[in-house]
């Protein structure tokens, strides 16, 4: 049997595939559900990111700026929140604390934002004012974004 038009032929598929593709996604489901975003979760951070994290986190309350606007979209209540919250989860991550799954992707939404940005951020200004290179940046921030999307589940808050 030849599929509608733009739709898929699955006769492949044994008749037990959509009992097998719901239990799958039930699973994915109550793994979720169990993992909340306040659920504290270890990531092995090497030295260098561990250090970007940090120093990234400092340039808040240093060079870079936000308003209330930009602080809700990367998480935070507010730019007050943002400034205490930032030096909190640099803290912990300096002593090689767990965090939550909140924290991770706000510790690490934070630092692109800063990282990237010229009008809120350090932008242009970073290697100046972290002693970090673009290019090492960049680098060991693609390492984080994988290694915190598959160990805290960043993406699926």
């Amino acid at each position: 049997m030849t599929p509608a038009k733009g739709g898929l032929n699955l006769d492949h598929l044994s008749t037990d595939a959509p009992r097998e593709i719901g239990t799958a996604r039930r699973a994915r489901m109550r793994h979720h559900q169990i993992m909340g975003p306040e659920e504290r979760v270890a990531i092995d951070l090497t030295d260098d990111e561990r250090h970007l994290l940090v120093r990234a986190l400092a340039e808040w309350g240093g060079p870079a700026h936000s308003t209330d606007s930009l602080a809700v979209a990367m998480g935070f209540e507010n730019t007050e929140d943002l400034l205490l919250e930032v030096r909190r989860i640099a803290r912990s991550i300096r002593t090689n604390e767990s965090l939550s799954r909140r924290d991770w992707r706000r510790a690490l939404i934070a630092t692109e934002f800063v990282f990237a940005s010229d009008v809120f951020g350090s932008g242009y200004e970073w290697s100046t004012t972290t002693g970090l290179s673009d290019e090492a940046t960049i680098r060991t921030l693609r390492e984080l974004q994988h290694k915190l999307a598959r160990s805290a589940k960043i993406h699926q808050i």
